[in-house]
């Protein structure tokens, strides 16, 4: 089992900054992908960013000139930067990671919210 906490959520402005981190523990030497994903108000969650471990990052194209991914392997854990940040950003934001047996877990979330 595989547990992930986030932190580093909460309320910015238009423009403004915010850094997402998440840390694994548990049985984490099977994990091989971490991420994030966003659920915004009334959507579907949805991809944000994923990074394997030793690979490369990948960012989906509607904030990949604002999101950065990154990741580290020694201690498990994932970093969202998001700057520029927009009030479509405003989402609950998950972090993931998936195991070599194709097992996904979840964080509990942590809410961002862009005012305006």
């Amino acid at each position: 089992q595989v547990h992930l906490v986030e932190s580093g959520g909460g309320l910015v402005q238009t423009g403004g900054s915010l850094r997402l981190s998440c840390t694994a523990s548990g049985i984490i030497f099977s994990i091989n992908v971490m991420g994030w994903f966003r659920q915004p108000p009334g959507k579907q969650r949805e991809l944000v960013a994923l990074i394997p471990r030793g690979g490369s990052a990948n960012v989906v194209d509607s904030v990949k000139d604002r999101f950065t991914i990154s990741g580290d392997n020694a201690k498990y854990t994932v970093s969202l930067q998001m700057n520029s940040l927009k009030p479509e950003d405003t989402a609950v934001y998950y972090c993931y990671a998936n195991d070599t047996s194709g097992f996904r877990y979840w964080g509990q979330g942590t809410q961002v919210t862009v005012s305006s």
